[in-house]
C-alpha cells in the first residue's frame, strides 16, 4: 500500500513536470513526454520481457525507453523542432507496430495476462524488485534536479529572450525523459496528466515562470491520480478498472469546463 502510495505521488509529480518542460523546450502547448515514442517504447520493453522471460518487466521496459531516449537525443541535434514532433509521432508509430507484433505472439494467455496488468498502470507494482525501485528513485532523482536547475533558462527560453542550442535541448531532454522513465518503467504509461495537466495549470495561472507551474501541474497531478487510485481501489463496483483510462473519464468533464471558462475569459 506505501509502496503504491509512493508511486502515485512520483507519477503525479514526474509526469506533468515532464510535460511542461516539453511544452516549454518547444514553445508548443502539444508537447508531450508520449510524443516523442517513449510511451510505446515503455510497452514494447515490457511486452519483450514479459513474452520472453530475459530479464524483469520493469527492467525491459527502462532499457527500451532508454533506447528509444538515446535516439531521439541524437535526432534532437540535427532537426528542428517541428520535424522532431513528426519523426516522434512517426517513432512512436514504428515502435508500437512492433509492441503489437510481440503482444500477439504471446506464448500463453497468462503472460499477455501480466503485461496487460502492467501496462493498466494500477501501482501494483507485480514483478517488481527492490533494484527496480532503488534505479527509479535515481531517476527520479536526476530528472527533478535537472528541471529545477534548468526552470530560469527555460522560463527565458519560453518567453523568447534566449533560445537554447539543439545539444543543450538535446541534453535537456534526456533529463527528462529520465523523469518520465521513472515512473513509466515501474508503473507503465499513465496517460492525460502529462499533457492535459500542464494545459490546465497554464490555463489556471498565467504566470509565465515554470516553477510556478511545477508546483500546479505536481499537485493536481498528485491531486487526480490519488483520486482514481482510490476509485479503483474501492470505488470500481466489482471490475477491474484502469487507472490511465478512469483517470481520463474522471478528468475529461473538470478539463472541458476549465477550458470552457479560460475561453470565457
Amino acid at each position: 500500500m506505501l509502496l503504491s502510495l509512493l508511486y502515485v505521488l512520483i507519477s503525479g509529480i514526474a509526469l506533468p513536470i515532464g510535460g511542461i518542460q516539453m511544452q516549454y523546450l518547444w514553445r508548443n502547448q502539444l508537447g508531450d513526454v508520449y510524443s516523442l515514442g517513449l510511451g510505446s517504447a515503455a510497452c514494447l520493453g515490457a511486452a519483450a520481457a514479459t513474452m520472453s522471460g530475459w530479464c524483469t518487466l520493469t527492467v525491459g521496459s527502462f532499457i527500451c525507453t532508454l533506447i528509444c531516449t538515446v535516439i531521439c537525443f541524437f535526432v534532437t541535434l540535427k532537426v528542428n523542432t517541428q520535424q522532431l514532433i513528426t519523426f516522434g509521432i512517426l517513432f512512436g508509430t514504428f515502435i508500437g507496430s512492433l509492441g503489437t507484433i510481440v503482444v500477439t505472439n504471446a506464448p500463453n494467455g497468462d503472460l499477455l495476462k501480466q503485461y496487460y496488468l502492467w501496462g493498466a498502470a494500477n501501482f501494483r507494482l507485480e514483478g517488481v524488485t527492490t533494484g527496480d525501485i532503488i534505479f527509479s528513485l535515481v531517476l527520479f532523482a536526476v530528472g527533478l534536479g535537472v528541471a529545477l536547475w534548468q526552470a530560469g533558462r527555460l522560463t527565458r527560453h519560453f518567453q523568447e529572450e534566449i533560445e537554447i542550442p539543439n545539444a543543450d535541448k538535446a541534453w535537456l531532454l534526456l533529463a527528462i525523459m529520465c523523469l518520465v522513465t521513472s515512473a513509466v518503467s515501474i508503473c507503465g504509461p499513465i496517460g492525460f496528466i502529462s499533457l492535459g495537466v500542464p494545459n490546465l495549470s497554464r490555463l489556471i495561472c498565467k504566470n509565465k515562470d515554470i516553477r510556478a507551474h511545477y508546483w500546479i501541474s505536481s499537485a493536481m497531478g498528485v491531486g487526480l491520480l490519488l483520486i482514481t487510485y482510490l476509485v479503483v481501489e474501492y470505488v470500481s463496483f466489482g471490475i477491474y478498472l484502469p487507472v490511465s483510462a478512469t483517470m481520463a473519464i474522471l478528468a475529461l468533464p473538470l478539463m472541458a469546463m476549465i477550458f470552457v471558462k479560460g475561453e470565457k475569459a
